[in-house]
This record gives C-alpha cells, sequence and structure tokens, in this order.
C-alpha cells in the first residue's frame, strides 16, 4: 500500500479554521491524529474553545509540546488551565514528529513520537459546550479583531485527521466547512539552513577556513541542555597557536593559545544550556580577540602579533585535538547552524 502525504504549510501568520457538523451529534470521542515539522521553536498546532472560555490547545512552547485543556477559564495560560500535558524536547529541528489526541469523555490520551502521556479527568466531560469547530496554525477570529497573545504555527503539518476527516485534504478542494486564513500553501518548503546533529563524543565535523588571512573569523547557532562540553577546534598557521570554544557551567569559554605566551581566556554568556538556540560569533586579529554570544559581548586584548589563520575548523569532540582541555570534558551539544564560517553545500 502507498504512503499517503496531504500537506499544509502555514507562515507563522495564517490559520485554517474547521467548522464541524452541527447536525452530529455531541461526540464524547475525539480523535485527532497528524505529523507536523516546525521552523520555529512557539506556535499553536490547534485550538478548540466554547462560550464560556472553555478550551483545549496544543501549543508549541519553547521546543515542548504542550497540550492544555481547560474547561472554566477564558484566558489561555499555562499556569491556569486545569490540565497541562507536556510532551517531548528540541521539536522544532525541522524533522517530522507524529502526534495523536484522544480524549474519551474524560480520559485523555496524549502521544508524541510514541511516548504517551496518559490523563484521567476529574467531574463530567471535559468537551461539554465546546464550539463546532477547530482551528489549525493558530486562533482566528473571523469577523472581528482580536488580541493574539500566543504565536501561530509556523511549518508543516501533514496527514491531518480529525475522527477519520482527512482536513488537508477537504481545504485543498475548497470545502465549505473550511475556512482558510493567511498564507496557507499545500506544499513545505525545505528550509534554508539544515542543523548539523553529533550523536555521540567521537562525533566532529572538519570544515575548510579562509587559510592564510590575518584573522580568524567564524559565525554560528548551537543548542545544547548539557553544561559543559566542546564546540569548536583549530589550530593557526604554521604552528603559530591554537584556540578552542567550550561551554563551561553553561558559560561559553574561549582559550587563545599563541606560542611565547599566556593562553588568552574570554567568557561571554550564562543559562546557554536551556534548549534553546544561541548566536556565536568569535573574531580574533592582529591586537584583540572578541566573543559575541546572543547579545552579550566580552573582548579581551592580545600582544600586538599576526593572527594567522588555519586551514581547518572542527566543530564537535574531535578529541586527539582536544585532550589538553581535560579528559573529563566531553562533546554536548546537540545542533549546529553554520553561518558565516565557510561556503559548503551537502553533498
Amino acid at each position: 500500500m502507498c504512503y499517503k502525504s496531504e500537506v499544509v504549510y502555514f507562515d507563522g501568520q495564517s490559520a485554517l479554521l474547521y467548522r464541524l457538523d452541527k447536525n452530529s451529534l455531541q461526540s464524547i470521542r475525539d480523535i485527532i491524529s497528524l505529523k507536523f515539522k516546525a521552523m520555529q521553536s512557539n506556535g499553536i498546532l490547534l485550538h478548540r474553545e466554547g462560550q464560556h472560555g472553555n478550551h483545549i490547545t496544543l501549543e508549541l512552547i519553547k521546543g515542548k509540546l504542550v497540550f492544555f485543556l481547560n474547561s472554566d477559564n477564558d484566558k489561555l495560560s499555562s499556569t491556569t488551565a486545569p490540565v497541562t500535558l507536556t510532551l517531548g524536547s528540541l521539536l522544532d529541528d525541522q524533522h517530522w514528529h507524529s502526534v495523536l489526541i484522544e480524549l474519551l469523555d474524560t480520559q485523555v490520551n496524549f502521544t508524541v513520537d510514541q511516548h504517551t502521556h496518559h490523563f484521567q479527568a476529574k467531574g463530567e466531560s471535559t468537551y461539554l459546550d465546546l464550539n463546532f469547530e477547530i482551528s489549525f496554525g493558530g486562533i482566528p477570529t473571523p469577523g472581528r479583531a482580536r488580541e493574539f497573545t500566543h504565536k501561530n504555527f509556523h511549518g508543516c503539518l501533514e496527514n491531518l485527521y480529525y475522527n477519520g476527516v482527512d482536513v488537508i485534504e477537504l481545504a485543498k478542494k475548497h470545502k465549505p466547512r473550511i475556512l482558510m486564513m493567511g498564507n496557507v500553501s499545500f506544499s513545505c518548503p525545505q528550509p534554508q539552513t539544515v542543523p548539523v546533529t553529533f550523536l555521540s563524543s567521537r562525533s566532529y565535523l572538519a570544515l575548510p577556513g579562509n587559510s592564510g588571512e590575518d584573522k580568524v573569523s567564524i559565525a554560528f547557532q548551537f543548542r545544547t541542555w548539557n553544561r559543559a562540553g566542546h564546540l569548536l577546534f583549530g589550530k593557526l598557521r604554521r604552528d603559530s597557536g591554537s584556540f578552542v570554544l567550550f561551554l563551561k557551567d553553561g558559560k561559553l569559554k574561549l582559550s587563545l593559545f599563541q606560542l611565547g605566551q599566556s593562553p588568552r581566556n574570554v567568557t561571554a554568556g550564562a543559562g546557554l544550556n536551556d534548549g534553546q538556540w544561541h548566536s556565536v560569533s568569535l573574531s580574533a586579529k592582529w591586537s584583540h580577540v572578541s566573543v559575541v554570544v546572543d547579545d552579550d559581548t566580552a573582548v579581551q586584548p592580545l600582544v600586538a602579533v599576526l593572527i594567522d589563520s588555519g586551514d581547518t575548523y572542527y566543530f564537535g569532540g574531535k578529541r586527539r585535538q582536544l585532550n589538553y582541555i581535560g579528559s573529563g570534558t566531553t562533546l554536548m551539544f546537540i545542533a549546529l547552524h553554520l553561518e558565516s564560517l565557510v561556503k559548503f553545500k551537502p553533498s
């Protein structure tokens, strides 16, 4: 049997509204299944609400998927919702992830990538007084203005089914029960940048540098949950020195080694092991070295000496180049975006 793929793309400012059949009996059993690929770490995947503030919401928050089920509050808030189920981590990795939500009267089964959270709600059915419509990609309000306090979803949904109904197929056929708002398209664009993932302490990536220049200039993004480990190592030409960039206690540290001089150390940032993307820019030239992490800049003056950049940079855990840092330090980061180190094409 051939795999069927129906895809819809939301640009972060669009949404899709599915109107249920009002003539059908109010269901006490709802099953929602989908796959998603996120381009950003925050965004609402689906939302359904009632007349008195009760709602169900599936939202991506800092790369984690959170399912809210609220029966009596008119504010979409993780702090006040009576039921908050969280699964997954780093789900904004631009890969496909599967979701299954089963609401069986008061029983809630929430599954992400085959990991399931079971919950038994107290009292009456969790679906009392919900409206006959459900939105995907955001919280649209046709016909009137509304302030959006939570981000719309930026990414793709695949094979979106609500109680067995192929919602994306209905949207593609422009059925009257579907209302599309904003830029909704039916193909999933490829990301312009692809993260590199290091799965072990022996994994590394060797990339060519601009050999022979009188400076070192590198920029990239990284994210991790680990407090310590190596990010980058490089040698200067003619064995004139080397540098290593690493995390220690959640802070980014640069050590620059030059022949005949004491090591130069620069520290920038804090709490960088929070699983979120952080931008790094490293610059070393004639009289100073600087490291910028997000908006935090650290500068260290140097004795005026020629910085002769090397021809290869090692990202990750190339241990034989890094043993002198300490045997207890291992590779730690999960993913990396290369921005302006070199120009290269994936093979």
